[in-house]
């Protein structure tokens, strides 16, 4: 099949939604299908086949912030992209989100899958409801990633859900050579938002005595003060964004991975990755990270915000090596169930199943023009 994915957040920033999105087209890929990306790109794309729709501008959303390009040029370069390509099927990841996918939702006329990710609370999912409702009946399959996510969706725009899982490319953080490091370490990645938790784990480490690391990886509104509040401890490194080689090496090397989040989590693909490279998760006890790591079986997890009992759990596993190999091993196996490739395996059958009922009717029809034996402009 030749497939399109869209996605609505900058293809060159590093989110949970962006890494689903090109692992599953390389997954995709290694099954034999054609597959190109469409997304925002700050700078150059950061694959072949990603087609760049231009920069993003950041906008807040479920208290974070969004990469998004909901600019006029984007929405036509996502309109020529999507003509001169002719998928077979086009696969929108949150396709009410503002910009390229909102718009493929509009004007595509190939069978048209949506994945949605969020989980929480929608402002716009509130006030549109009724508008989004009457433009969610053009997707031929609706997808979500958890329940939370599909609960989300679901009060919105009602309908029927296929409940996927986010994926994990196993083999590329299991192949990862450890980081070399000569402590105990604790490694944290995520934006440096108050939803992440990293002040909360930050406090927790505070009290833990003894030789210890922290590898704090990315940055964001909260660095400078967190950095101004504890640069006095030299036990926590703070990296900043990395290449996906080193966040896969930084993974496999330390001893815990943390994910202190305090709410606002759909799935929690990290956990699996920090898994996958076979590292113990201790985490905040989540709805979306319960998807990933389980309790007391793949992970440790306490309540968000808890600062004492974070500490508790970072000390369990730091100090007690059995424990730690028992959730490593645990981990492994999770993650293999969570494997990309898997997910890619389900899409193909959704993607197969969509073409079969073919696209839904629009009120003003659909372009006539043949899907089989046309050149793109852009192979040419």
């Amino acid at each position: 099949m030749r497939v399109g994915l869209v996605s609505p957040y900058s293809l060159t920033r590093p989110g949970g939604v962006q890494g689903q999105v090109l692992g599953l087209a390389r997954s995709l890929r290694l099954r034999g299908h054609d597959v190109r990306v469409l997304g925002p790109c700050d700078g150059a794309p950061p694959e072949p086949d990603v087609i760049a729709l231009g920069n993003s501008m950041p906008i807040e959303a479920n208290g974070s912030v969004a990469s998004l390009a909901p600019d006029p040029s984007a929405q036509l370069r996502t309109i020529g992209a999507l003509w001169d390509e002719n998928f077979d099927v086009v696969h929108l990841h949150e396709p009410f989100a503002p910009g390229p996918t909102s718009t493929a939702l509009l004007v595509e006329d190939a069978p048209l899958v949506g994945t949605f990710h969020a989980a929480g609370t929608s402002q716009s999912y509130r006030y549109l409801q009724p508008i989004l409702r009457y433009f969610a009946d053009w997707l031929s399959i609706r997808v979500a990633v958890s329940k939370d996510a599909r609960a989300l969706a679901a009060a919105a725009i009602g309908g029927s859900f296929e409940l996927l899982f986010n994926g994990v490319e196993v083999e590329r953080y299991a192949a990862a050579a450890p980081w070399p490091t000569e402590v105990p370490t604790i490694v944290f990645i995520g934006r440096h938002e108050p939803r992440k938790g990293l002040a909360q784990l930050l406090e927790a480490v505070q009290q833990l005595s003894g030789e210890l690391a922290v590898w704090v990886l990315s940055e964001g509104p909260q660095t400078n003060e967190l950095r101004q509040r504890y640069g006095h401890d030299g036990r926590i490194r703070w990296l900043g964004r990395v290449t996906e080689e080193e966040k896969a090496r930084r993974l496999a090397g330390a001893d815990v991975f943390c994910a202190p989040s305090l709410g606002g989590e759909s799935f929690g693909v990290v956990l699996a990755e920090a898994m996958a490279a076979g590292t113990a998760v201790v985490a905040s006890d989540l709805a979306g990270y319960r998807n990933a790591a389980r309790p007391d079986r793949e992970g440790l997890l306490v309540a968000p915000g808890d600062v004492v009992a974070l500490r508790r759990a970072l000390r369990e596993v730091l100090d007690n090596e059995a424990r730690r190999g028992e959730l490593v091993e645990a981990g492994r196996l999770r993650a293999a169930s969570l494997s990309m490739a898997r997910l890619a395996a389900c899409y193909e059958e959704l993607y197969t199943d969509a073409l079969t009922r073919g696209p839904v009717a629009r009120p003003w029809g659909h372009r006539s023009r043949a899907r089989t034996g046309r050149v793109s402009r852009r192979g040419r």
